[in-house]
């Protein structure tokens, strides 16, 4: 058995503090609390990060780190594929649709599993007519390299959204590791902060235009890390 502080905990297994913190909360990690620091079967717990497609080591993976930094949004929306008039009356349809659209070679019955349960854990709704469908943990068997694929809706759907709004438009996101989702979302939120491309978006432009669009984010994203 080691002790590991909650941050230290975090690095080893790649993932912000707030998540580590939600996941032992929930009794997800396999660890004990020792005071204001926690008990690890390291072997335990390697096993346990192998079975969540998550990795743990106390040493800093550079490597992966500097791929991350690499990958862009263009690249992910373009591997992502554009979709338009998904057609469906309500969430559980258009998330049927949007999965058939999702070109990766993947076992398409877990991820409309995932798509459910996440939603019915709580809505990817952000507001402003847009989702953000995910899976919870990366698909077993998943892809190797982040994908966002859009979709534009024939008709808006209810998605029991923050705001209430009917999303009239979704990012299926997909990733190979829990950091890399997290990054990939940040870096999506990021433009979905900015008004001026909700109204781009609800023009549901052509994908050459989108490509561009997410171009000019990413040198945004580039200059500001």
């Amino acid at each position: 058995m080691i002790k590991l502080t909650i941050d230290e905990l975090a690095k080893g297994l790649e993932l912000s503090v707030s998540t580590v913190e939600r996941w032992v909360r929930q009794g997800r990690i396999p660890i004990r609390k020792s005071g204001s620091a926690y008990l690890i079967d390291k072997a335990g717990l390697k096993k346990w990060a192998v079975s969540h497609n998550l990795s743990f080591s106390l040493e800093k993976k550079k490597n992966e780190e500097e791929y991350i930094l690499k990958v862009s949004l263009l690249s992910s929306v373009e591997r992502g594929g554009v979709f338009y008039n998904l057609q469906g009356d309500n969430m559980e349809a258009v998330l049927r649709s949007a999965v058939n659209c999702v070109p990766a070679i993947i076992d398409k019955k877990e991820l409309y599993k995932q798509l459910i349960e996440r939603e019915r854990l709580n809505s990817t709704g952000i507001g402003n007519g847009v989702a953000i469908p995910h899976p919870r943990i990366p698909l077993s068997n998943g892809v190797k390299e982040p994908l966002i694929t859009t979709c534009f809706l024939e008709k808006p759907v209810n998605f029991n959204a923050i705001d209430d709004q009917p999303v009239f438009v979704m990012f299926i996101l997909l990733n190979p590791t829990v950091k890399m989702h997290l990054s990939m979302l940040s870096r999506l939120a990021f433009c979905l902060r900015n008004n001026s491309f909700i109204q781009f978006l609800k023009k549901k432009p052509p994908s050459e235009a989108l490509f561009e669009k997410m171009a000019d984010f990413d040198i945004q994203l580039e200059s500001s890390d």
